[in-house]
């Protein structure tokens, strides 16, 4: 957990089907106060907004990922900016969940707190080799406020959950590929573009409305109505008959 006011700016940025959403600072240790939450909030909806991309990628330049929140800027709080402060992370990251498009997190380094609530917002999670993730909030007197509580025994079950949650112990980037926690450990910071450049292609034939539909379904648990939704777009016709003329289907976004 972060313990000095936040100076991180958060940069979007769009080359062919990705948008990447990067969390800089002059210190290299990135962090998430009021301002930033909201200020990635505002960049998650231009990109929902936006039918041209497939993928969204989460970067941390410098020497962490991110390192949760400003905990001096909440140092202050009363249990009503407490809640403000949570209902506001809750928006932004369940809106990254519902993200149309496919999300990562390119995990360079430590993501604590926040960084892993926001890993855990995710569709998937790559994290360089040495790296550590984790929960720390009970460590000092707090609980995760962003989804942490519900996203984590989604991905790894309830017992590995609680024991992360309430010891506030991270893991590495190893044993959290072993508990399903990430989806893919490389070397070094480097490999992380190989490796997001390998599941582009493995994600692509997917149609991007079919997985738009799926993402809700998921959400939501409402598979009968997006299922019977499908058929509202010319994807499903073109990707079933492109199947019955044995080709390659043609995505194209409306």
């Amino acid at each position: 957990m972060a313990t000095e006011k936040s100076t991180t700016r958060v940069e979007l940025t769009k080359e062919g089907l990705v948008g990447t959403i990067r969390f800089r600072s002059e210190t290299g240790v990135n962090i998430f106060s009021s301002r930033v939450i909201r200020e990635l909030g505002e960049l998650i909806e231009k990109l929902r907004e936006d039918a041209n991309l497939r993928f969204v990628v989460f970067r941390g330049d410098g020497k962490v990922f991110l390192a949760g929140a400003d905990i001096a800027e909440m140092a202050g709080f009363r249990e009503e900016e407490g809640r403000a402060f949570a209902t506001t992370g809750h928006n932004v990251f369940n809106a990254l969940a519902a993200l149309p498009q496919i999300s990562f997190a390119a995990i360079n380094g430590h993501a604590l707190g926040g960084g892993c609530e926001l890993a855990l917002a995710c569709d998937f999670r790559i994290m360089v080799a040495g790296a550590k993730i984790g929960l720390p909030e009970t460590t000092l007197g707090l609980i995760p406020g962003w989804g942490g509580t519900q996203r984590l025994p989604q991905i790894v079950g309830p017992a590995r959950a609680r024991r992360l949650i309430f010891s506030g112990q991270p893991v590495t980037a190893e044993e959290a590929l072993q508990i399903g926690l990430v989806d893919e450990v490389v070397p070094t910071v480097d490999a992380l573009d190989a490796a997001l450049s390998k599941w582009f292609k493995y994600l692509e034939p997917g149609s991007p409305h079919a997985i738009e539909r799926a993402k809700r379904a998921l959400l939501h648990r409402d598979e009968i109505s997006e299922f019977a939704r499908c058929f509202t777009s010319p994807e499903a016709k073109e990707g079933i008959t492109a199947f019955l003329e044995k080709r390659k289907a043609a995505w194209v976004r409306s």
